[in-house]
């Protein structure tokens, strides 16, 4: 089949030609752009904590009570939870854990005047029992030892001379192998000694830099700051719901002078951290069905046209000798030449609306390669299945239909 009486035949219907390729070119840009986003979104969603999820969950307190002592209260509340049967381990917190949305963030330096930070880190503040309680995995050095645990208020601020890591910190502060046990860091002035290193901690803050996300260090401290204290508790294999009941009665009846408050699950922890990435990646999936919709409905609406016009034409060319798999093949054909000038002016689009987003949007990237050739070949997919019924209607039109006056 000549393409040229094909093209000579759309540039006497230039509007609709022209409106139906700025649609094809706008749907590609968004398109492309919209599941590069959607698939970020989903990548970050299922980034691992390194911690046990599925059976542990956090709960706080606040003291009220003229006598309420925090210090001594969380050193009871501990060996309370400890003891309980259906828990694996329990350990206070500074009312930080992995995607919570709250904590200390600080910058980490090999020598103590610096000017530029090595690496930035979250710090978490636990005991000896949090590498169990969190569920992580040591790969390197040592816990933490009972007598190392200390206690950092508002007039004492002391920092610990020791710390634990994870293994994406380490590798920061000492590239590639990572090898910082016995090594000493400073946070500020403060130095501090690594004696230990975990598989995986991420941080509390799902927008934190997507290159430090796992840059976690553990103090052997109990921050206490006010009345109030938060626990980490896990509990044993499919027990975590029943616990979760019997932890916050048992911390209720064990001290009066208090408010027990915040029981949250890690899953529902990452389920609220995550509220606003499944919002976009629905929002996003939405406007792309619509566009898809519209564009094919366009498509069928642009084609249904052009064949009701071109009744007694095609009724002509049957006459004349062409087959139903000619007229259907030139519909084909002509959508198809409409769709890729469409097409080739959307792949400018979508990479100049990525280079937008990249200049205007905080931690947007540039859109790979590949997602306009896969734009590509869906649209033309789309174009020719919209077109496709309307094709077969012009293919069944008898050559008889030349012979009736217009």
């Amino acid at each position: 089949m000549e393409i040229r009486p094909i093209i000579s035949a759309l540039m006497r219907s230039k509007v609709a030609m022209i409106l139906i390729g700025l649609q094809v070119a706008l749907t590609l840009a968004i398109l492309c752009n919209a599941l590069f986003i959607i698939n970020e979104r989903m990548q970050r969603m299922q980034r691992p904590t390194g911690m046990n999820e599925t059976d542990t969950f956090v709960i706080s307190s606040f003291g009220f009570g003229q006598g309420f002592n925090v210090q001594t209260t969380i050193d009871t509340d501990l060996a309370m939870l400890r003891s309980l049967p259906g828990v694996v381990d329990a350990a206070a917190t500074n009312g930080m854990v992995p995607l919570g949305g709250n904590g200390w963030g600080s910058g980490l330096n090999i020598k103590p005047d610096q000017k530029t930070e090595t690496a930035s880190t979250a710090f978490y503040m636990s005991d000896d029992h949090a590498i169990n309680a969190y569920g992580l995995k040591l790969i390197a050095g040592r816990n933490f030892k009972p007598e190392e645990i200390a206690f950092m208020t508002q007039n004492n601020r002391k920092t610990s001379p020791i710390a634990i890591v994870s293994r994406a910190l380490a590798e920061k502060l000492s590239p590639p192998s990572g090898d910082v046990v016995g090594k000493t860091f400073y946070e500020d002035t403060n130095a501090f000694t690594i004696i230990g290193v975990v598989d995986r901690l991420e941080v509390p803050w799902v927008n934190w830099d997507g290159q430090s996300f796992e840059n976690s260090t553990i103090w052997p401290t109990h921050m206490v700051y006010g009345n109030g204290s938060t626990y980490l508790i896990r509990a044993e294999p499919g027990r975590r719901d029943e616990m979760m009941k019997t932890v916050e009665t048992k911390l209720a009846d064990s001290n009066k002078s208090r408010i027990v408050r915040s029981l949250r699950s890690m899953e529902k922890v990452r389920n609220d951290a995550y509220v606003d990435d499944r919002a976009m990646a629905i929002i996003l999936g939405g406007v792309i069905i619509a566009l898809l919709t519209i564009t094919a409905l366009g498509i069928v609406g642009m084609a249904s046209f052009w064949v009701a016009q071109r009744t007694k034409q095609i009724g002509t060319r049957r006459a004349l000798g062409a087959t139903k798999f000619d007229i259907l093949r030139y519909f084909l054909t002509e959508n198809f030449l409409i769709t890729t000038a469409g097409l080739i002016l959307g792949g400018v689009l979508s990479y100049a609306l990525s280079l937008w987003l990249l200049t205007h949007v905080d931690g947007a990237k540039l859109l790979p390669w590949y997602y306009v050739p896969v734009g590509f070949i869906s649209l033309w997919l789309l174009g020719q299945a919209a077109v496709l019924g309307p094709a077969m209607r012009a293919s069944r039109v008898p050559p008889a239909v030349a012979t009736r006056s217009v």
